[in-house]
């Protein structure tokens, strides 16, 4: 792999992380404490799924 492959690759990964902050910011926003451990799970496993 190159160089540009694996800055591609980095910026690829930057941002699946900040999409998953983005994503985890708005959907705790005024949730109940109860649901956050699912939501924050669910949020893992897409993550997981994206990650290449």
């Amino acid at each position: 792999m190159n160089i540009w492959g694996a800055a591609v690759l980095l910026a690829g990964l930057v941002i699946i992380a900040i999409t998953a902050v983005i994503i985890t910011g708005l959907a705790l926003k005024d949730t109940a404490s109860k649901d956050r451990a699912g939501i924050l799970r669910a949020i893992a496993e897409l993550v997981r799924q994206l990650r290449p």
